[in-house]
């Protein structure tokens, strides 16, 4: 069970992130965590209820909020994904999302340094947080740096040969993640790979990689954000790829998600991104593990 210091260091933090889009305008959503359907993804496995998933992310019905004509949205709710138990995963976790119309996935990298910065500012003068000011000074520069770059300075292999001989995620946990972020500096690494980016949009000038980013604090992921695809042809053609991924790695894939593909119709151009807002908590606490940091971990049940 969470200790009371943590717990009031976690409501600090969501009150932070809640001032933050509010002062920006942001309205905040609530969308069905138990849904008939789910974006095909070969990496992340979905915990079933019923008939029905748990939600592993609230994605798609946010950005079918958005094509509806919300311009800025945000939301704060439970994620589940099975089989996810560590250090820094749970099976069920807390995601900030937000969406926003009319910028790009650089855009996003700014306004998600921007919401790290205000939260350490809202933070860093309490109590509660007695050494976040110094680990953390409000006039540091994220580091921004490629994927292509980052393999060249820590990794055994190019990004290429690391596709190419399918150890791309082995290199990247093992090689180049815990060089992220690391002495103080948070870390944005973007451009990754086509490949790997089923609902991100590519780079007009390079279309070998896609425009999506990733932020790493002392060599924990925290977010994962990107330009919106908004061509409905184009990510029905993605997710026939992920289904087919997930019946060769012997599961089923679940139903297309066609009411999401009809709503990319009306979508304009945005960037979206995922924050794991346990891990934040976890990073600004100086906490050891996500256990820490939530309520109850499933063995306490």
């Amino acid at each position: 069970m969470i200790s009371q210091l943590r717990l009031r260091q976690r409501n600090a933090v969501i009150r932070a992130v809640r001032l933050f889009f509010e002062e920006r305008d942001y309205l905040e959503s609530d969308t069905p965590l138990r849904l008939p359907v789910l974006a095909p993804e070969l990496w992340i496995e979905p915990l079933t209820s019923g008939t029905h998933f748990l939600q592993t992310s609230p994605e798609l019905c946010m950005k079918r909020l958005v094509a509806a004509g919300n311009a800025k949205l945000f939301q704060i709710s439970p994620c589940f994904r099975k089989g996810e138990r560590g250090r820094l995963h749970l099976p069920e976790f807390s995601m900030l999302e937000w969406y926003r119309t009319g910028i790009d996935y650089m855009d996003l990298i700014e306004e998600c340094e921007d919401l790290v910065k205000g939260v350490v500012l809202e933070c860093g003068g309490s109590p509660l947080f007695p050494d976040l000011a110094g680990r953390f000074p409000l006039d540091i520069s994220f580091a921004r740096l490629t994927v292509a770059e980052a393999f060249a300075r820590y990794a055994r292999c190019s990004v290429e040969e690391a596709l190419s001989e399918d150890c791309y995620e082995e290199v990247l946990v093992d090689e180049v993640e815990p060089n992220l972020g690391v002495g103080g500096q948070p870390t944005f690494l973007y451009d990754y790979p086509a490949a790997l980016a089923s609902l991100a949009r590519l780079k007009q000038e390079d279309s070998s990689v896609a425009e999506r980013f990733e932020l790493y604090c002392d060599g924990i992921e925290l977010a994962n954000g990107f330009s919106e695809l908004v061509d409905p042809i184009e990510q029905r053609r993605r997710f026939e790829n992920e289904r087919r991924a997930i019946v060769a790695a012997g599961r089923e894939p679940g139903p297309m998600p066609e009411k999401f593909l009809a709503a990319l119709d009306d979508m304009p151009e945005a960037a979206g991104i995922a924050l794991g807002l346990d891990r934040l908590v976890m990073v600004l606490a100086g906490a050891a593990s996500i256990d820490e940091v939530v309520c109850f971990v499933p063995e306490d049940l």
